[in-house]
Order: C-alpha cells, then sequence, then structure tokens
C-alpha cells in the first residue's frame, strides 16, 4: 500500500494559518447572538457574564496544563484533539434552549480553544522555513482576523439570515471540519518527546532567554487584550444601551472595527522592529480609551467607531509587535509552551476585566464601566512607554546599532 499523502510545506504553512483564523473566529461568534438569547429567553446581563466568564476560565485551564503538550505529543494530535473539543461546543449551541446549555458549550470551547491555539502558532512557526517572518506576522495577524471574521460574519447572520441563534454555528462547524481532514495530510514538525506527564502540572513555562522580553512587553500584551475585551466584551452593549443602536449588524461592526484595523496594522509593521511597533502601539492606548470616553459622554456613534478604530491601531501593533518580539526569543522544542504564555496572560486581561465591568454594570451602570475600562487601559499603556523609556536611557550607546539589527532581523542577532 502506497503511503498516505503530504500536503506540501506551503500548503499546510497556510491551512494552519487558516485554522488558527477560523479557531478564533468561532470564539467571537457567539458574541453577536447573546442579544438574541437575552431577548428570547429573558437572559439577564449577570447570566451572559457568566458565560462568558466559563469560556475564559476553562480556556486559561487549558492553557495552563495541555498548553505545551504538543512540544512532547507532536501538533497534529493536540490541534485535531481540540478542535474536536470546539466541534462538540458548537453542537451545543446548536442544541441550545436554555443558559444551562450555553455554559456547558462556552466551556467545551474554552477547553479545546486553549488546547489547539498555542499548538496551532507552534506549527505555524515550524512550518515557516524561510518564510519565518511571514510564520511570525501570520501569528499576531490571525487572531485578529478570526476575531473580525466572527463578529462581523455573525452580526450578518443573525441581521439578515434566518435561524440566527444557530446558523452561524452549523456554518463554523462544516468549515471546522473541512480543515480537520486537511490537517490529516498536513506534515507533522514536532517530534514525540518524554515529558509529556509532566507538562499537564499547571504552570507557565518560559525559556530564560525569552523572558525579559515577555517582562518588557507584559503591559503592551496585556493592555491590547484588555482593549479588544472592552470593545468585543462591552462595545455592542453600549452600541445598544448607551448610543440606542439595535440593529445586531452595529455589534459586529463594533468588533470589525477594532479587530479589522489590528489585523491591518499588523501586516503594514511586519517589518518594522518589533519592539518599536509594540511601544508605538501601547501609545494609542491613551487616545482611543479618551476618545471612547467623550463619545460616551456625547452619545456620540461616529466618535465612538472612531475610538474603535484609532483603539484598534494599539490593539494590532502592540499585541502582533509584542509576540513577533517574544517569540523570535522561543527555542524551537518550546514554542508552544510560550505561546501558551502568552495567550494565559492575553485571555486573563481579555476576561477578567470583562467580567468584573458585566458583574458592576448592574450596580453602576454601563457608561461609568466602560469609561473606568478605559482608563485601565491606557494606564497599561502608560506603564508600557515608562518602561520603554527607562530601558532607552539605560541602553549604552555602543549596543544600539546591534539592537537595531536584533529588532529588524538583519544580520546575525536574533529578532526580538
Amino acid at each position: 500500500m502506497p503511503p498516505p499523502r503530504r500536503l506540501p510545506e506551503r500548503a499546510a504553512f497556510w491551512l494552519v494559518a487558516a485554522t488558527l483564523a477560523l479557531l478564533v473566529s468561532a470564539s467571537s461568534a457567539p458574541s453577536p447572538v447573546f442579544p438574541v438569547y437575552q431577548q428570547e429567553w429573558g437572559l439577564s446581563a449577570t447570566t451572559v457574564t457568566v458565560v462568558f466568564a466559563v469560556y475564559a476560565g476553562t480556556l486559561l485551564l487549558a492553557l495552563l496544563t495541555v498548553g505545551s503538550l504538543s512540544d512532547h505529543l507532536g501538533r497534529r494530535a493536540v490541534v485535531l484533539a481540540g478542535l474536536a473539543g470546539v466541534l462538540v461546543a458548537l453542537a451545543g449551541f446548536l442544541l441550545a434552549g436554555s443558559a444551562a446549555w450555553l455554559i456547558a458549550a462556552r466551556a467545551l470551547q474554552g477547553i479545546g480553544t486553549g488546547a489547539a491555539i498555542g499548538a496551532l502558532g507552534a506549527w505555524l512557526l515550524d512550518l515557516g522555513g524561510p518564510r519565518a517572518t511571514l510564520a511570525q506576522t501570520l501569528n499576531g495577524a490571525a487572531p485578529p482576523v478570526g476575531l473580525m471574521v466572527g463578529g462581523l460574519g455573525a452580526g450578518l447572520l443573525v441581521q439578515y439570515a434566518p435561524a440566527p441563534a444557530r446558523l452561524v454555528y452549523g456554518v463554523l462547524a462544516v468549515l471546522l471540519v473541512a480543515c480537520a481532514v486537511l490537517l490529516l495530510a498536513a506534515p507533522e514538525t514536532s517530534p514525540r518527546t518524554p515529558g509529556a506527564r509532566a507538562s499537564l502540572a499547571p504552570s507557565v513555562r518560559v525559556p530564560a532567554a525569552t523572558r525579559p522580553v515577555l517582562v518588557a512587553l507584559a503591559p503592551a500584551l496585556t493592555g491590547s487584550w484588555a482593549l479588544g475585551g472592552l470593545f468585543l466584551g462591552l462595545g455592542p452593549s453600549v452600541a445598544a444601551g448607551v448610543l440606542g443602536r439595535t440593529d445586531h449588524l452595529v455589534g459586529g461592526l463594533v468588533v470589525a472595527s477594532l479587530t479589522g484595523t489590528g489585523a491591518l496594522v499588523g501586516v503594514l509593521t511586519r517589518n518594522l522592529p518589533a519592539r518599536r511597533v509594540a511601544v508605538a502601539g501601547s501609545a494609542a492606548f491613551l487616545v482611543g480609551p479618551t476618545l471612547l470616553v467623550v463619545a460616551l459622554q456625547q452619545a456620540s456613534t461616529p466618535l465612538f467607531f472612531t475610538a474603535s478604530v484609532v483603539s484598534g491601531l494599539g490593539f494590532g501593533a502592540a499585541f502582533q509587535g509584542g509576540l513577533r518580539a517574544v517569540v523570535a526569543t522561543a527555542p524551537p522544542a518550546e514554542r508552544a509552551g510560550v505561546l501558551a504564555a502568552v495567550y494565559v496572560m492575553c485571555y486573563l486581561a481579555f476576561g477578567v476585566p470583562s467580567v468584573v465591568g458585566g458583574l458592576l454594570t448592574p450596580l453602576v451602570g454601563l457608561r461609568t464601566v466602560a469609561e473606568g475600562y478605559a482608563v485601565l487601559v491606557a494606564l497599561l499603556g502608560a506603564t508600557t512607554l515608562l518602561l520603554a523609556a527607562r530601558a532607552a536611557r539605560r541602553t549604552p550607546a555602543a549596543a544600539v546599532p546591534a539592537q537595531r539589527r536584533e529588532a529588524t532581523g538583519r544580520g546575525p542577532a536574533v529578532r526580538r
């Protein structure tokens, strides 16, 4: 019997990138559907917050336990297991008839996404080869593209298609099944190594070479996803409750304006020094949230979307620049673990403030929560700028040329 046919590495590279974007799309797709559940089932804002919290919590648990498992068992096995969990979750959404179903489905989705996201990112880097810069760019661009496609696509289907609480999950399930089947033919890039069982102990493993970069850029990475949580978690509710925009498509446009801008920024800045891009993006943390506060005070929809786009500049630059700088320091055998550590930070920043905001909304009001959230993001941006300024003062002038080579990837130094 002839050996099974394998995809060429170039085709597998793009397949893995598409699967990563689609996986994240599935995570953002329920956001525009939640108002439908609230209308049909009478769910409270607190219940919706619980559904969100369950997803964030199970995803973080998966990242902490199985986030580096593909470094030991291989990329394909872990990715396919994660996709299977997400497919079961989508089936749960299709059958959902109560909040309990939503909670169970979101829990499964969190576990599956947490298991697969780091393995997919590491697989993409492994397949990069001569396309290493492109692989790093796609690793940063795929999540915001996925968030944009999931939010906007779900908003369109909810507003204009039949079965608004069902169809989006069926479409996603078909696409994920197709990806899973094709991934069976993708080349495995990570050989089996001992230590799989030990890696399941909840922990965040960061190689010594990566730690200084990760610590320096932690405020930029967390600030970017806190900004994402502000617009993805509260944006549709703000558009409806504060601005009076009840069209379901508006909720999708809120997500798309932030994440679409972020994805575009990452592509346009892919050849610029990674740390500099991250710091520049953090400066937008001060501008975008400020515009948001003004928009809420004036109940201005145009200014609200302007704030979303400006915030998207920061979201894309800070996350993708920071991610490029961090993963460039990761040894190939520890890539999945490093990516899991980054996503633990990002999803904590994404989930915790959103959950706290959802719990506070009935007490202090949606506008007050959004304004407080904006202040938090601005503080993270200011912290990144202060750390960058301090590092610049400590850097000897003679070391600048070497650092420039490292940051741009030109020359023998490692990109940072």
